[in-house]
């Protein structure tokens, strides 16, 4: 969730927090500290190549391809890794699918242990004690104040990720989506969709 109510006011495009980071940032590459290439190039690997980009081609490939579903189910691990993404914090996965009867959400209540190969950076949410707590203890409340409101007949699996066995969801296809290829079909997918906080975007949603 992101807040955009801002009460100071800038002549740049920057909010306070980013204002404060860019002058740090400013401050550190004038003393030869940092290398502003590097950062951005850290950056955009986490937020684009090892980033929920990465989980959404998984989910777009898994609802395209039976087969591929069938491997993921079994073996997230190897199936995931067969599209080039493992290493740091995914190193063993295993894949939850969202069904009509049953809807899943991932949970670390022990810490934050979070697929970064698969998702990314972990949302700032995921790893406060409200959701770590209440997302077992009461999942449905949880998930309405993501604006999320299931059906009461529908069942809500938690699984808590640790530090051996990290989860991603596989959330349900949308409706009228038969004739898009994966690239579109990945641009529906949101992390929040792989988390079980959010499902998947309607068709024509985009981007």
């Amino acid at each position: 969730m992101h807040d955009h109510d801002d009460h100071h006011h800038h002549d740049n495009h920057f909010s306070d927090m980013q204002a404060r980071v860019k002058a740090l940032e400013t401050v550190l590459t004038q003393k030869g500290l940092i290398d502003p290439a590097a950062i951005d190039a850290i950056v955009e690997t986490y937020e684009t190549k090892v980033g929920p980009r990465n989980g959404a081609r998984v989910v777009a490939k898994a609802w395209s391809e039976p087969d591929f579903a069938d491997w993921l189910s079994r073996d997230a691990t190897a199936a995931i890794a067969s599209l080039g993404y493992g290493g740091r914090q995914g190193e063993h996965m295993r894949a939850v699918f969202n069904t009509a009867a049953t809807h899943n959400l991932v949970v670390c209540t022990l810490c934050s242990c979070y697929p970064w190969a698969v998702l990314g950076l972990p949302p700032v949410w995921y790893k406060a004690p409200p959701y770590r707590s209440r997302a077992v203890i009461d999942p449905r409340s949880v998930l309405e104040e993501f604006g999320l409101t299931l059906p009461q007949t529908k069942k809500i699996r938690v699984w808590d990720s640790t530090a051996e066995l990290r989860y991603i969801v596989i959330p349900e296809r949308p409706e009228g989506t038969e004739g898009l290829d994966q690239e579109a079909l990945a641009d529906l997918v949101t992390r929040d969709s792989m988390i079980g906080t959010g499902l998947a975007k309607p068709v024509g949603a985009g981007r």
